[in-house]
């Protein structure tokens, strides 16, 4: 029991530390979230323009791309727009983040494959990927800190764990496997970047909540 308790405060810690803007005036909210969606749509972009492997619900928007007339960005939107009806029978609660997350990313995905150019050389591909893997990092923790709701698939990850009962690790790793599975299946970019994405994702969020946390406990965030 105590073993429990011990996760739960853990879990509640977490949480606490990713609201880090939560009572902060609504302007510097906005502005975190806003700024972090549009970081996080242009990170994106890059991993995709890199063609070096996508992160991995992109590899799935990509393969569904290859077989319909819609650019990635708008099979994006819909599929966020799927993975909320799914909220539904979860009982999740979307929020002007949820909301905003569904449709900003997608397109500003779509804005960034169109100012850069495709097939960069390999050296210039790897700047993108390794930036892309990097910025997202940090634009998860920007827009996640202002505290507007979580974003369509990590409300359907949340809501899966409450549901069902089974650890965190275990439901992330499931749909993150089931959706570059069938991404890959459909024809996505499924290499090196899919598995850097995946291997420093959690560290580099992890070290940029930390330093961001620090800045707003030091009041250098209004």
């Amino acid at each position: 029991m105590a073993e429990v308790a011990d996760d739960a405060g853990r879990a509640a810690d977490s949480s606490r530390n990713f609201r880090a803007l939560a009572g902060h005036p609504l302007p510097l909210r906005l502005g975190a979230l806003y700024g972090g969606l549009l970081l996080f749509g242009f990170s994106a972009g890059l991993m995709l323009r890199a063609d070096l492997g996508a992160m991995p619900w992109d590899v799935l928007h990509q393969g569904i791309a290859l077989h319909i007339p819609l650019s990635i960005g708008v099979v994006g939107i819909m599929v966020s727009v799927l993975v909320l009806l799914l909220w539904i029978p979860l009982r999740e609660r979307p929020g002007l983040g949820t909301v905003s997350n569904a449709i900003l990313v997608g397109l500003v995905i779509d804005a960034t494959l169109l100012i850069l150019p495709a097939h960069p050389p390999l050296l210039l591909a790897c700047v993108y990927m390794i930036g892309g893997i990097v910025l997202n990092a940090a634009a998860t923790v920007l827009y996640i800190s202002a505290d507007f709701g979580p974003g369509p698939r990590d409300g359907l990850m949340t809501g899966l764990v409450r549901r069902t009962g089974f650890p965190v690790f275990a439901v992330r790793t499931t749909i993150e496997v089931v959706v570059v599975v069938s991404g890959a299946l459909l024809g996505g970019t499924f290499f090196i970047g899919t598995v850097l994405f995946a291997l420093s994702i959690g560290p580099l969020a992890q070290f940029f909540l930390r330093h961001f946390n620090s800045l707003v406990a030091n009041g250098q965030c209004p």
